[in-house]
């Protein structure tokens, strides 16, 4: 029954983590035609760490529960995370959001085979076919050498898997760091990477405008808006509660468990790219992210079923 009971705890935390993550991504997007990506980051988990330090670390149990014997292990994940983060969202500046996310969505497949190489985790067969359905869906949707194929539908692959590369060193901190330490380190790294592309490419002299993808990494830094003071707060809590969330859910259960239920947050991206941004996706972009998803939650399913009976 305990076991039951804190999978459903980690299971509702990847879903309520799923909706933070789709709110910071809208609003990024609509954000990147007017700032650098980097200054955006550093704003926003600036933001975030206050929102760590004044509330989240008061609430878990003071700041002792960041003491760690496992510095190196943070800083990895830190920098998978700042790496998964920058490539989506350099995608983001040029795909339609709901393309992106479905792409960037193969990361709980990504995490399924995963699981079994760096965790020793049982992955059966069908679970593999799922794996390579939700390829194909990648593939559909990527549609490579096709005419409407875009370069830039790569960086949330390639985010995916920086992604899946985290979650299972969060698996590995589980069972010796709090969430709460796991989510102020990732914010801390991201403010001196973030702080260091400033340095180095805040006065936009390498920006050329030849994509928007490379437009919003090396644009120069420019001064706040009044009126987006209230976007960059929301991307300060979203990234807080979110980054808090995702890590209590791989802390609290199996990779294989929770990753499928991230899932929400393509629905989300659909809701939000229509409202937002009056995106809609097309007749192959709907039948990847049927894949996509159907893969997932094959995969979400075949875990509830086999877990009780392999304990």
């Amino acid at each position: 029954m305990q076991t039951r009971n804190t999978n459903l705890i980690g299971i509702s935390s990847a879903i309520t983590a799923s909706v933070f993550f789709s709110i910071n991504d809208t609003v990024i997007k609509f954000l990147s035609g007017d700032y650098a990506l980097h200054q955006v980051v550093l704003i926003r988990s600036a933001l975030a760490l206050c929102l760590t330090c004044l509330v989240l670390i008061p609430l878990s149990g003071g700041f002792g529960q960041l003491r760690t014997r496992r510095p190196g292990v943070h800083a990895l994940r830190g920098f998978l995370v700042v790496m998964a983060n920058m490539l989506f969202f350099m995608g983001l500046a040029a795909l339609p959001i709901a393309e992106a996310t479905a792409i960037f969505f193969i990361s709980p497949l990504i995490i399924t085979g995963f699981s079994v190489i760096f965790l020793g985790e049982t992955v059966g067969p069908r679970r593999w076919a799922a794996v390579l359905l939700g390829l194909i869906g990648v593939l559909v949707i990527i549609r490579p050498g096709g005419d409407s194929f875009q370069p830039a539908a790569l960086l949330p692959l390639g985010s995916a898997f920086g992604y899946a590369g985290l979650h299972m060193l969060t698996r590995k901190l589980g069972s010796t760091d709090s969430p709460v330490s796991m989510a102020f380190y990732i914010q801390v790294i991201f403010i001196l990477v973030s702080g260091t592309f400033g340095l180095t490419l805040g006065n936009g002299g390498y920006s050329n405008g030849s994509s928007a993808s490379l437009e919003f990494l090396t644009r120069a830094w420019g001064s706040l808006d009044p009126g987006d003071t209230v976007y960059f707060v929301i991307l300060g809590l979203a990234s807080g509660l979110g980054g808090w969330m995702i890590s209590r859910a791989y802390a609290l259960c199996e990779a294989g468990l929770a990753a499928p239920f991230e899932y929400t947050a393509m629905v989300l991206a659909v809701a939000f790219g229509w409202v937002v941004f009056g995106e809609w996706p097309d007749n192959w972009t709907w039948a990847g992210i049927g894949l996509i998803l159907g893969s997932g939650l094959f995969v979400a399913l075949r875990e509830t079923r086999t877990r009780p009976a392999r304990r």
